[in-house]
């Protein structure tokens, strides 16, 4: 039996082993969660947010624990880490506070004098297939709504950060609430596919690849499961001629090597106006070639490594087959060691439309810059991809502002500013970026059954 294995990608050491859990185990624990779901869906709201707020505070209690766990098995830094907890105990917070006023009964005024309102009603189990780059926050965004919505929570996560999993498991039952109404399982990817279509399992979220949505949604659909889908991203970073170009300079560093690149909605395109292309990106090279590598633990690193070998070959192969189709490397683009996660940060210019490049997302620490003349032809090259999940334009114009945010083909747009995902505000993407949306308002009536009752 193939065992999974936490470890840490900086170091290669092997931190702990565990034994894969059965199918056969998967579902008895399915079964569990079914039973905890039909106490947890008569459980008063008041009760339910005491307990998320509970979990928040588990956070912010053991926040140096878990952080040192994300940074140890996937190889974040340990200041981003810290930042993760925090962001989870927020979205705790945040639904503990305002589940009451989404779930609230909607009532409708018919034009024949009759009424009706519309309840909103929790499903049951909810399959969360989760990975590993964001290893507490993706899990949080889905189990704060999910969970104060009434439904159960069994999370897949990620197979190289297991240890991260159980502690999420860990917050939930140390905050008091009941056993088994939300579960990590540490299950192979097989065993994922078959549980999708066991009666419990009411729908499925699911942040990843393009390539595990399509497999999940498949399965899914064969069993008429509801789906969730928050997929990869290619996302363009406009900047107009009349930015605050410093500002725009900096964030769109932190933008492209927060997480050492490795987020769905981490800048990735750079589209620059012509005027200006030149300085910007030697602005960006030098404040890129300032940043700090190290340790993931190490207070002082800005960046660290990828989270495994197979990542660092699979970015360097796309690095390579552009740099073979005519695309320019004016810094970085060295081939990583064989077996080593460390990557060097690498910008690419005049890149051909069939490249890598161009068409795939770039899951790691490479910027990619394109030149534009006209808004026009900003939005063409904005919108000249399969993926959709945000966008950011700075401009000092706001009518420009408001014309981009409509043109631009993304799930956000946000104008002078890095994308971001933000408790109070509906995060998903469009075309291959999936669909659905988590947080906000949005987010907790994904997995709800909303009930017309209608008043005779």
């Amino acid at each position: 039996m193939k065992l999974i294995k936490s470890i840490n990608p900086f170091t290669d050491q092997i931190l702990k082993e565990f034994v894969p859990v059965s199918l056969e185990e998967a579902k008895s624990h399915l079964v569990q969660a079914h039973q905890a779901f039909q106490e947890w869906k008569e459980t008063p709201l008041e009760k339910r947010a005491s307990l998320m707020k509970k979990a928040g505070e588990q956070l912010r209690g053991k926040k140096e624990h878990y952080a040192r766990l994300i940074s140890l098995e996937m190889g974040k830094v340990i200041r981003e880490s810290r930042a993760e907890i925090d962001k989870c105990a927020w979205v705790c917070d945040y639904y503990a506070d305002f589940a009451a006023d989404f779930l609230q009964d909607e009532p409708v005024a018919l034009p024949d004098g009759k009424k009706a309102k519309v309840i909103h009603q929790p499903l049951g189990v909810i399959l969360a297939v989760m990975p590993w780059n964001f290893p507490f926050w993706q899990v949080f965004r889905f189990a704060a709504p999910t969970l104060m919505a009434g439904n159960a929570g069994v999370l897949k996560h990620a197979s190289n950060v297991p240890q991260c999993a159980l502690a999420i498991q860990e917050v939930f039952e140390q905050a008091g609430f009941p056993k088994g109404l939300f579960q990590s399982l540490l299950v192979s990817s097989t065993v994922t596919l078959s549980l999708i279509m066991e009666p419990q399992v009411r729908a499925v979220s699911l942040t990843g690849s393009e390539h595990a949505g399509r497999a999940i949604a498949a399965a899914a659909g064969k069993g008429l499961k509801k789906t969730l889908l928050e997929l990869g991203g290619s996302d363009p970073f406009v900047v107009f001629a009349d930015a605050n170009l410093e500002k725009a300079v900096d964030t769109a560093v932190k933008a492209r090597m927060i997480n050492f690149g490795q987020s769905c909605i981490a800048a990735k395109r750079f589209l620059i106006e012509q005027s200006i292309y030149k300085r910007f990106i030697e602005s960006f090279q030098e404040k890129l070639s300032q940043l700090r590598e190290g340790d993931p633990l190490d207070e002082n690193a800005d960046y660290a490594c990828m989270a495994r070998p197979d990542l660092a070959v699979d970015l360097f192969n796309q690095v390579k087959k552009s740099r073979l189709l005519g695309a320019k490397i004016p810094f970085g683009g060295e081939k990583p060691e064989q077996g080593s996660p460390f990557f060097k940060p690498t910008l690419i210019t005049d890149i051909p439309k069939n490249s890598p490049a161009f068409q795939e997302e770039m899951f790691g620490p490479v910027a990619s810059f394109f030149s534009f003349e006209s808004e026009q032809e900003a939005v063409q090259i904005a919108n000249a991809t399969d993926f959709g999940l945000g966008a950011s334009v700075w401009t000092k114009d706001p009518s420009r502002a408001e014309r981009m945010s409509q043109l631009i083909e993304s799930g956000a747009v946000f104008i002078n500013s890095m994308v971001a995902s933000h408790p109070w505000l509906p995060f998903g993407g469009i075309k291959n970026s999936g669909y659905g949306r988590e947080l906000s308002r949005q987010g907790i009536l994904e997995f709800v059954n909303s009930k017309t009752v209608y008043l005779g």
